[in-house]
């Protein structure tokens, strides 16, 4: 039997008898052969159907963050659509020259911890859209973060303000620390260095100065690290009375933990957060924060992938007034 007439059954099944077809496929089955290799037909195309998802951070970390989920499922929602699937790839990786050969191109989801695979991003001449952070000659998706931080911080500060910053990874570490020579911050690196801008603006314009002791270096949005920074505030002497927290995931524990204590908000303590996530809705009593879409910013970076734009999307935010200021 021709190695065409075996393709003619998986491919042209017109070209072959029902009675054949049958009889070659079940000789293939037998056999362990279950038809002509994809990968190579993709290369042959030039097409994949698939679109990796470069992420800021290790791939365990960013499944378990309900603002990056988000993000994903609308993400997926536009690409399943048009039968392309989904490649997670991790942000702490070098580079992407393991994955870049068989895929149509990447969306990349925040900037990647590892600078070096920032560096290769910029050189890869597939498709690229970028998210909350850019690249020259790319598209991207952004939210004006500076501003929605200003906003939110002007909500809650005042001439008699004690503020302290719960940063999210300001600094390139794992620690947990306070961030006590604050000129080493580069405020254009990420997302974080944005909103902390923004949160100095909003000081700085009510006269306020910001102590050297009173910004926190958190190193993941994640209770497990926010508790610790919660209760070391809490416990100072004097007591910031406001706090400007980078995320919903590490002010809630702060607003947890103050509870506990019987101090009471906004009274004696104004909390606000960003990225708007359902529980600081929920919560009472209820955060101030900025909230953004991410669902819908994921669906937006799809579109701007199968469109092959280079586009520069700017969408917006909501400042959500809660009970905490």
């Amino acid at each position: 039997m021709s190695n065409a007439t075996v393709s003619n059954a998986f491919n042209r099944p017109d070209q072959l008898s029902k009675s054949k077809r049958e009889e070659i496929l079940k000789a293939c089955k037998e056999l362990g052969y279950f038809g002509p290799n994809k990968a190579a037909q993709s290369l042959r195309k030039g097409s994949f159907n698939i679109v990796a998802l470069v992420l800021p951070d290790s791939v365990e970390y960013m499944v378990s963050d309900p603002v990056a989920s988000s993000f994903m499922r609308g993400v997926a929602s536009v690409l399943e659509a048009q039968h392309i699937n989904l490649l997670l790839f991790s942000g702490t990786a070098d580079n992407v020259g393991d994955i870049v050969d068989f895929v149509d191109g990447l969306i990349c989801y925040g900037r990647p911890r590892n600078p070096k695979l920032i560096e290769h991003l910029a050189n890869v001449s597939k498709q690229v859209v970028t998210v909350d952070f850019d690249l020259p000659s790319h598209a991207s998706i952004n939210i004006d973060n500076q501003q929605a931080a200003f906003d939110v911080a002007s909500k809650a500060l005042n001439d008699e303000s004690d503020v302290a910053i719960f940063g999210l990874r300001l600094l390139d570490t794992d620690l947990l620390c306070r961030v006590y020579e604050q000129s080493l911050i580069d405020l254009e690196t990420s997302i974080a260095h944005q909103r902390y801008s923004g949160y100095l603006k909003a000081i700085e314009e009510c006269g306020l100065t910001l102590g050297e002791d009173r910004v926190w270096n958190i190193p993941e949005s994640s209770e497990r690290f926010a508790n610790i920074a919660a209760k070391e505030l809490l416990n100072l002497s004097p007591r910031p009375n406001t706090v400007l927290c980078m995320s919903d995931l590490i002010a809630l524990p702060l607003l947890r933990e103050a509870k506990k204590l019987g101090v009471k908000i906004p009274q004696e303590l104004k909390v606000v957060g960003f990225d708007g996530v359902d529980e600081a809705l929920r919560f009472s009593p209820s955060l101030t924060t900025i909230h953004q879409n991410s669902e819908e910013k994921g669906r937006e970076a799809a579109k701007l992938f199968l469109d092959k734009s280079d586009a520069k999307v700017m969408l917006g935010y909501t400042l959500k007034m809660g009970q905490s200021c």
